[in-house]
């Protein structure tokens, strides 16, 4: 049997096999992924569609050789606290994505806010705008302050991917991150298989700012909404601690145990759940205890079994689609897609080994 070599006979690639299947001309593709005007009603959702299934990449590296800009993108995220590494993740995603982009030209400036501090974040988002980027990537902490600041970002023609946390209603080029909500839902529909009719459950949630942790609040009400809808009927109770050092966290935490006895479950909002597992490991009685995040302090007290279930949710690879999409956006106006929702991972003792970021 004859083998084939014939051109005609090999399967197309990138933009020509967009074209053949968008039954339009290569310059029309071209177009497309450019955001150029003059295009026919239809054509660009078609061939929009195409890329998506073909999960097309454009040649950036060809594209950017003929560009002069040289890029410069900021982030500001918070800096690491010594409650929690939570944001080392995403500093390496940064840096991956930085690194990445660098041989391109561009550059990746940080700027880093203490999470709970106010005037922390508006000296930090200050010192951004003056530096003027051409794109940012943003993890919002302080709704009130946050919003005023993407606004003098849109005034100044800044573009900004938000990830970690969203800015509902304000317009930014991306959210990539956890939808937080699903996330609280989740919570509560795995506790719903633990309880028994008489447990009582505790939300735990520990910040200094606890009004402005508006991402904390998101799973909250979606934890609630479970058990509601579901209408199951145990006792919610919930506890906010504004102190985040040990002594603190673990007299609030006695408080709540000494006058309801029957409280079985602890769900912690945010990372800093290890803190509460210091507190629950001393108790002469298994509590199911559940919070966030793949970070050393809380991988610790999940060796150990005190800790039952970690939510994680990808921080390191938010972080880095953050940086990439903006740079496909400057550099070659490629299509954004304005939400990505990221996976909703379940870590425990038995699979914590497995799970890398």
């Amino acid at each position: 049997m004859k083998s084939s070599n014939n051109k005609k006979d090999q399967p197309l690639s990138g933009i020509k096999e967009i074209a053949r299947r968008a039954n339009v001309s290569i310059a029309t593709v071209d177009r497309v992924i450019h955001d150029r005007p003059g295009l026919a009603p239809g054509t660009k959702e078609k061939v929009l569609k195409i890329i998506k299934e073909l999960n097309y990449q454009p040649n950036i590296h060809a594209r950017r050789l003929s560009l002069a800009k040289q890029f410069r993108i900021a982030t500001l995220i918070p800096v690491r606290s010594k409650e929690t590494s939570f944001w080392e993740g995403p500093l390496k995603g940064i840096e991956m994505a930085a690194a990445e982009i660098g041989q391109y030209g561009a550059t990746v400036e940080k700027f880093f806010y203490d999470q709970e501090s106010v005037n922390s974040f508006q000296q930090q988002a200050n010192l951004l705008l003056k530096s003027k980027p051409d794109g940012l990537l943003f993890a919002p902490a302080f709704m009130e302050e946050s919003v005023l600041f993407v606004q003098k970002c849109q005034k100044q023609g800044i573009p900004y991917v938000l990830m970690d946390s969203d800015l509902p209603g304000e317009n930014s080029l991306a959210y990539i991150g956890p939808n937080q909500n699903a996330s609280g839902s989740l919570a509560a529909h795995l506790i719903s298989y633990l309880v028994e009719k008489d447990d009582s459950i505790l939300i735990v949630n520990i910040s200094r700012e606890l009004d402005d942790q508006h991402h904390l609040l998101k799973k909250e009400e979606g934890f609630r909404n479970y058990f509601r809808t579901h209408r199951w009927d145990n006792q919610i109770l919930k506890i906010n601690i504004n102190k985040t050092d040990p002594k603190s966290i673990e007299k609030g935490l006695a408080g709540m145990f000494k006058e309801h006895p029957n409280i079985r479950v602890v769900f912690v909002t945010n990372s800093r759940v290890s803190n509460v597992a210091a507190f629950v490991e001393k108790l002469d009685r298994k509590v199911i205890l559940m919070g966030y995040d793949f970070v050393n302090e809380n991988i610790e007290f999940i060796e150990k079994g005190v800790i039952d279930f970690l939510i994680c949710q990808k921080p390191l690879e938010q972080a880095y689609k953050g940086v990439m999409t903006l740079y496909q956006h400057l550099a070659i106006s490629f299509p954004v897609k304005k939400v990505t929702f990221m996976p909703i991972d379940i870590i425990t003792r038995e699979n914590y080994s497995f799970y890398n970021y």
